[in-house]
């Protein structure tokens, strides 16, 4: 048969891939073990054959037969571990005459056939990756995985060019539709693992991308001519075997077109694998068969007849032979009558050799067990996952740029979850960012009355991610659903399965912006989510068509918005290793009882690398810390609340540093603080008192309870002031604390000295000037949106008390457990909402005001503070004088003792609390620290905290976890 027409001559003159650099002693060595074999243990040379380290005893020894009787080439493990593997290919080894080739099937990593090792992204979704070196990075990863675990072949990458939606067994095997997508991603894979000393193998030839059957079942037909087989399915090969490709493995195919014996496998077509591949492709590397097992070729003929016919077809390896002994001796007798030369037989088996000193089995070592588990389960991986899958999540559709989320204070979100996966790791990804709810419903009407009070609906389609040929599609039910509900809803789909389920979809018309994260990994959802609200940008690009909503390479890019992302320590230059120091410290503090618990969040260069909980609530409830428990921050409220809002005020003119409080407010017009600045203020260099137990005035002065004069049980109009739970103050008394506070004496001497008096006044200005108090200005400035959705004041009000942490068992004032409400008396006597305490929040909350300063008061897309006001409010006016203050925020020390590790930048500045709290921000090194706790439970008593400086040993730490 000859086949002319369409071909071109694809000879490249290419050099044997096989080669080593030391040609001439790989010649040697090659040369005596082939003098060295019998005919037998050549042809056995030929075979790899299956083995599964999690296999019984009894198949263990058959192998273990079959290597001492056959001396077979190699063999090619499957299911089991990688500990037991490791363990089971040294004594094989040590089994074999000569060391064997070892291949396996890792096209996304080990775990394609191993548990507890790493499994990278499947080929559909690194088609999307526009940055094809992200591809030969993974490629060079996976290989050091194989090679670590004494794997010589990796039978990847895959080269067949998915056109076939249907597909059933290739799918998110293909890098796409395309084929210069296709080509160039195989490329770079197949430089990569092959830079880490482990071959390549270019499968499925001639190409396996157009079928909707299963070679494993069946054997498929490709029904197509010559001359688009030529254009298409070859073409990946063609580059790939110009550029070094050490192996293709052949199909189990019917084609029509290329061989006209009718149902004869591709893998036993003397015209497909010699002809094209061999001659017209010019390729000198190994030649495996698919699977021998597999229908599409053990349908076709007797046993053992199959392994003849193969070799006979140009293939140098039978893989997976139904019966090695029969299949030798089949092609050893077929050698004897002459039908095999030995020069056919030399080029095959010497071939194998080659491939066995280029991977160094000419010095064979066994495989090292110690740190095995660690050594294929890297942060690298981790990191090399993290950057593959904010690179190829794909933006497809996105009317009026709702991508990426901004004006959080216009949204209201709702979640609702379709699929039979979990999408929590998305939905908890997405509450870090905005207030979030999930909505689950029987039936589309319950579901629709539902989603009535929300203007936003995110909808994520979560299957599978346990293999790539789980089913994919939506059901029914769930496409009625999303076609309704995107009737009445700004609707984003966001589908965790590879693209082709838009394509059932019957209209993508009524939503609003589509997404493809193509797996349902947790950092797949993770990373989607961070897009969603813009803490990275899209990137991504459809590698396949979509029916017909959406073209190949369809893809809109957005981009971030600067607000705080989530990932490892190592891809924001800090070591992880050095950071679990902290954990030690933080377990120390909760063990002395320093506190109950801990909230602590480490983030640099816009990331957060640390976010961990460490106690309980109290020291005697069960209640473990949980990321979106809230803590009183205490004096923390100063720079969240009544600072940002002073420094709005600043900007606009309304006041100045050097507005003094005479002009803020009349009645300090003759006093004696009414030449105080607001800089001097500030800067707590103003000789006002520290502060005042406005509360012990209201006591009984015999029992030290409550005075019935000031207090009632119950809410009413003159007592309307909420204190605590069942305690109400006086209303009146809320003139009296502003009255006293104007009232007091100065200190006698101007010098440092840090007081709650100017928060008091500031507040009592800024709620005056807006008529507004201080908790609805910063929520309506601030809080909603920076989706700082944690933080408030008296959070009694809005949210569980299982989510608030207490903070004192109080037994000098209000007599009970503070829970809830504010832990400073002259807070809770304005009813929890203080300009210097008052503030609840969590620890994710407070990193995102803290980098907004940090940003310069740039965040999540919006604008907030003037680059010129962080600046002019970040600076110590007085360290001449000995004060280390900035205006309102705290600064490094300026001697021995302060506030920092004294390993920081003089740029840095935060604020800590009498609760146990601390924030900390350096532009420097940009980095953001916090610290919550609730030292202060039982009782405020001795701050151990404080006294072993628990708070700044851990800032020491994170500095020294920096990577140079």
């Amino acid at each position: 048969m000859i086949f002319t027409t369409a071909f071109n001559s694809y000879s490249q003159n290419t050099k044997n891939p096989l080669l080593s650099e030391d040609i001439e002693l790989q010649q040697k060595w090659v040369d005596s073990i082939y003098g060295s074999m019998t005919l037998s243990e050549k042809v056995g040379q030929l075979y790899m054959v299956q083995v599964m380290s999690n296999q019984d005893e009894a198949n263990k020894e058959k192998i273990s037969q079959i290597i001492k009787d056959y001396c077979i080439g190699g063999i090619i493990y499957s299911n089991g571990g990688p500990y037991r593997q490791a363990k089971l290919n040294n004594e094989l080894q040590e089994l074999s005459k000569v060391p064997m080739l070892v291949g396996m099937d890792a096209e996304w990593g080990l775990s394609m056939r191993l548990d507890s090792t790493y499994a990278f992204p499947w080929n559909m979704t690194l088609g999307a990756i526009k940055d094809n070196k992200l591809i030969e990075q993974t490629g060079r990863q996976i290989g050091e995985h194989c090679k670590r675990l004494g794997v010589h072949f990796n039978f990847a990458p895959v080269v067949d060019i998915n056109t076939n939606p249907l597909n059933p067994i290739i799918g998110n095997r293909s890098f796409g539709e395309g084929r210069e997508n296709v080509t160039n991603k195989a490329l770079a894979f197949m430089n990569g693992m092959q830079s880490a000393g482990v071959l390549a193998n270019a499968k499925h030839f001639p190409g396996h991308g157009d079928t909707d059957q299963d070679s494993h079942k069946t054997l498929p037909t490709i029904n197509f001519t010559e001359k688009r087989i030529d254009s298409v399915e070859l073409y990946p090969y063609k580059k790939l075997i110009k550029e070094g490709l050490s192996s293709v493995m052949v199909a189990h195919l019917n084609v029509p077109s290329l061989e006209s014996k009718p149902g004869y496998p591709s893998s036993l077509s003397k015209y497909i694998v010699t002809d094209i591949l061999k001659e017209r492709l010019d390729f000198q590397g190994l030649i495996f068969t698919d699977a021998l097992t597999m229908k599409g070729a053990s349908d076709f003929s007797e046993t053992g007849a199959i392994d003849l016919a193969a070799f006979m077809a140009g293939n140098d390896v039978m893989l997976m032979s139904e019966d090695v002994g029969l299949g030798i001796s089949k092609i050893t007798n077929a050698y004897n009558n002459g039908e095999i030369s030995e020069e056919r037989l030399a080029l095959s088996v010497k071939k194998v050799l080659q491939a066995k000193y280029k991977v160094g089995l000419h010095n064979y070592q066994p495989i090292q067990l110690e740190n095995l588990s660690q050594d294929l389960n890297r942060l690298k991986d981790d990191a090399l996952y993290e950057v593959l899958m904010e690179s190829a999540i794909t933006i497809v559709k996105n009317e009026n740029d709702i991508l990426p989320l901004r004006q959080l204070e216009t949204k209201s979100i709702a979640y609702v979850e379709l699929g039979d996966d979990s999408g929590s790791t998305f939905f908890n990804e997405l509450k870090k960012y905005a207030k979030v709810h999930a909505i689950s419903a029987d039936s589309l009407s319950q579901l629709k009355g539902k989603l009535q009070p929300y203007n936003t609906v995110i909808v994520g389609f979560h299957r599978s991610n346990d293999n790539p040929w789980k089913s994919y599609k939506f059901s029914e039910a769930e496409i009625d659903w999303i076609e309704e509900i995107s009737k009445t809803h700004t609707i984003i789909l966001d589908v965790f399965v590879k693209p082709y389920a838009l394509a059932e979809l019957k209209s993508i018309d009524n939503i609003a912006s589509i997404v493809i994260s193509y797996q349902n990994s947790e950092i797949a959802q993770q990373k989607s989510a961070q897009i969603v609200f813009g803490a990275l940008p899209s990137q991504g690009r459809l590698p396949v068509s979509i029916g017909d909503h959406f073209l190949m390479y369809s893809g809109i890019s957005t981009n971030a918005l600067k607000r705080l992302s989530y990932t490892i320590p190592e891809r924001a230059g800090m070591s992880s290793e050095k950071l679990k120091k902290i954990d030690s410290i933080a377990n120390y503090a909760v063990k002395k009882k320093m506190t109950p618990g801990i909230q602590l969040l480490i983030a640099r260069s816009g990331k957060v690398i640390y976010n961990k909980n460490f106690g309980k609530h109290t020291y005697e409830g069960k209640e473990e810390v949980g990321f979106d428990d809230i803590y009183d921050v205490a004096s923390l409220t100063k720079i969240l609340a009544t600072l940002p809002l002073t420094m709005e005020l600043e900007e606009q003119g309304i006041i100045s540093l050097d507005s003094k409080l005479s002009e803020l407010l009349l009645e300090y017009g003759d006093s004696n603080k009414a030449n105080i600045t607001v800089k001097e203020m500030l800067s707590h260099y103003a000789r006002l008192r520290p502060w005042e137990p406005f509360y012990y005035k209201t006591l009984d002065s015999i029992t030290k309870k409550p005075d019935a004069k000031y207090y009632r049980s119950s809410r009413s109009d003159a007592f309307e002031v909420e204190v605590a739970r069942n305690l109400f103050l006086r209303t009146d008394y809320q003139d009296s604390i502003p009255e006293i506070i104007k009232d007091s004496e100065l200190l006698s001497k101007l010098k440092y000295r840090y007081s709650d008096f100017p928060y008091y006044i500031l507040k009592k200005f800024i709620e005056e000037h807006y008529d507004r108090t201080l908790e609805q200005l910063v929520q309506s400035h601030f809080y909603e949106s920076l989706g700082a959705n944690y933080t408030m004041y008296n959070p009694y009000h809005n949210i569980s008390s299982k989510k608030i942490v207490p903070t004192e068992i109080d037994d000098y004032y209000r007599n009970q457990k503070v829970h809830g409400y504010v832990h400073d008396m002259g807070a809770a006597m304005q009813g929890g909402i203080g300009g210097h305490a008052g503030v609840f929040s969590n620890a994710n909350d407070v990193a995102k005001i803290m980098q907004m300063y940090l940003q310069k008061g740039y965040y999540g897309g919006k604008r907030y503070l003037k680059p010129e006001t962080i600046d002019k409010f970040n600076t110590c006016y007085y360290c001449e004088s000995d004060n280390r203050r900035g205006i309102g925020f705290d600064k490094p020390q300026l001697g021995d003792a302060g506030p920092t590790c004294g390993c920081i930048s003089m740029t840095s500045f935060g604020h800590s609390g009498f609760t146990g709290t601390y924030a900390w921000a350096d532009p420097e090194e940009e980095i953001v620290y916090i610290f919550l706790a609730n030292r202060t439970y039982p009782n405020a008593g001795k701050n151990l905290l404080l006294r072993e400086n628990i708070r700044t040993e851990i800032q020491r730490l994170i500095y020294e976890a920096i990577e140079e």
